[in-house]
């Protein structure tokens, strides 16, 4: 008799991470039918509004899931965020509240809710780590999205409390095991389906969505130079990692992390560079794709530069997985532009 798939909700599902997510899921079950013990459903705004109640409600009821790999929010780049932090904040805040609650009442065996680097305290000492979240307040431009997301920390610690007080009404299939609400908070994400709107987008996409254009504007010109255009002086420094590297490790957190507190998952802080550098990789591989264009590359600081610097550790993931191999920048932005490219005309822009 076979073994009853269990049911995987990813909320954010056509976002840039669950796309990600169900890419590995994909490779993973045509390489070996033993992967095929879940079954994911990736649901994003078409299927409902979750910052509302009864809309939220009607998905989990349409699906009743095992797991919950919560990655929905109200998202956006700096600009964005400084105009509308009202917004992130109560939007993030319904959002959370109801997908966390709806998890308890459908008794979810694992919860894990996606937060952010910028939660941490602006003003700090570094590298960060996942005892420091509310050492302080957070930077202003993006006050709103974060303390929106340090509540899930607060809500995992409830919940699990909760859990703790009330365990004969919520152990898993008849077992000992109490539900585990937990959270992971990745460094700065690039890759394949991200947002490349230049007024949403984050810093890769953008400057590889603008060096695309910056291509375009120059051929049509018959010119061999480029322009690139950088917001912001290019000095502060970040942390990034490639999509299909954070969903291979969410998917080991779903199956093997089970803390209540959160886990950075990120590059080594050695693999930390600016945004200058990174705009050198995005017009560096632009320029072999058009050998005949010279990229060009310019900084406007009339522009803000948002936090300097947000240096993360990832100590507490190499004591599980030490030998996790990321995949180098280089690599990385040469597969999103190929990706950009090629699926130019569905790309979010």
């Amino acid at each position: 008799m076979a073994t009853k798939q269990q049911i995987v909700l990813v909320t954010g599902g056509s976002g840039l991470v669950g796309q990600a997510i169900r890419m590995i899921v994909e490779q993973q079950q045509q390489e070996s039918s033993s992967n095929n013990k879940y079954q994911f459903i990736f649901v994003s705004t078409k299927d409902g509004d979750l910052s509302i109640l009864n809309e939220a409600r009607q998905i989990f009821e349409k699906y009743r899931p095992n797991y919950v790999i919560h990655l929905a929010a109200m998202v956006g780049g700096l600009f964005r965020n400084l105009k509308y932090n009202l917004e992130f904040l109560r939007t993030n805040l319904a959002i959370n509240d109801n997908v966390l609650l709806l998890a308890k009442e459908f008794h979810v065996q694992k919860c894990i809710s996606c937060l952010s680097t910028c939660i941490f305290p602006d003003k700090t000492t570094y590298p960060i780590d996942e005892t420091m979240i509310h050492l302080g307040p957070p930077h202003q431009s993006n006050f709103g999205y974060s303390y929106a997301k340090r509540m899930i920390d607060i809500l995992n610690h409830a919940y699990s409390d909760h859990f703790k007080n009330n365990s004969n009404d919520y152990v898993v299939d008849g077992s000992n095991q109490l539900p585990i609400f937990t959270s992971i908070i990745p460094t700065n994400v690039y890759g394949p389906y991200d947002n490349f709107n230049l007024e949403d987008s984050h810093v890769i996409p953008g400057l590889i969505y603008k060096a695309y254009n910056a291509v375009q504007d120059a051929k049509l010109k018959n010119s061999n130079t480029a322009k690139l255009l950088v917001f912001g002086s290019g000095q502060p420094r970040r942390q990034f990692i490639y999509s299909l590297d954070l969903a291979r490790l969410i998917l080991w957190t779903m199956e093997n992390y089970n803390e209540i507190e959160p886990i950075i998952l990120s590059v080594d802080e050695s693999d930390e560079l600016s945004i200058g550098e990174a705009a050198k990789l995005v017009a560096e591989t632009f320029e072999r794709s058009y050998p005949d264009i010279r990229m060009e590359i310019q900084f406007d600081t009339n522009y803000s530069d948002g936090q300097f610097k947000k240096t993360a550790s990832n100590l507490k993931l190499r004591r599980y997985l030490p030998g996790f191999q990321f995949t180098s920048m280089s690599d990385g932005i040469r597969d999103t532009i190929r990706w950009f490219i090629t699926n130019y005309d569905v790309a979010r822009k």
